[in-house]
């Protein structure tokens, strides 16, 4: 990827929780590194266990650069090395535990916000106002500060209550994003999928990115080679 220097140096914060779909994710901090954008990461307790189990890679406060490193370089069919000259100087990592982080602060400078993917559990502590972790701490912060919030939410069937949950979220002014995976746009790899969802959600974000092809109002498309 081609990468371009943002003009504006706030970051984004990026929130990763427990549910199953870690490649959305790391297709999203590709993106924005690609675009220029600094990041800010923060990768719950939970979520760790989850990268564990769907890429066998240990994620550690102490050696955090050199995992995420090797994590962004995966494909989402687990292929190592996928992925190449990814630079991580734009990042700054804050561990789940840290509540005295920047991104736990009003003042701290932040475009917004970006959790991918949410969890159910996650969507509730945020929708409740709650700051167990740094993650729910910074979206509580980022809906307070009238930031923008995008939640990409991974669950399925969902019930009643994580249902009342997204509808607090959006009416408090955060764009919910399903994870919901589309294929007009010829997807013929798994990563295809992982970087629709992913695209959608930098579009709900308002960053710019080449992830995915748009819809362009004529039949066929997804037949069509890229």
């Amino acid at each position: 990827m081609e990468h371009v220097k943002a003009e504006d140096p706030r970051p984004w914060v990026v929130g990763v929780s427990g549910a199953s779909g870690t490649p959305y994710a790391a297709s999203v901090l590709r993106a924005l590194i690609a675009a220029g954008e600094a990041v800010d990461l923060v990768v719950s307790r939970a979520s760790r266990l989850t990268l564990l189990d769907e890429t066998g890679i240990s994620f550690r406060d102490a050696h955090w650069r050199e995992d995420l490193g090797e994590w962004l370089a995966r494909g989402a069919d687990g292929k190592p090395g996928t992925f190449e000259g990814i630079d991580l100087d734009g990042v700054r990592y804050w561990p789940a535990g840290d509540l005295a982080a920047g991104p736990s602060s009003g003042s701290y400078r932040a475009k917004g916000m970006i959790i991918v993917p949410a969890s159910t559990a996650c969507v509730a502590g945020v929708a409740l106002g709650l700051s167990k972790d740094l993650l729910q701490r910074a979206a509580s912060v980022t809906l307070k500060e009238r930031r923008r919030l995008v939640v990409t939410v991974r669950e399925t069937p969902l019930n009643g209550q994580t249902l009342k949950a997204l509808v607090t979220l959006d009416e408090a002014g955060a764009v919910v994003v399903p994870a919901s995976p589309a294929f007009y746009a010829g997807a013929t790899h798994i990563q295809d999928l992982v970087d629709f969802v992913a695209g959608r959600t930098l579009d709900a974000a308002g960053v710019p990115h080449t992830l995915y092809r748009r819809w362009e109002g004529e039949l066929g498309g997804g037949s069509r080679e890229s």
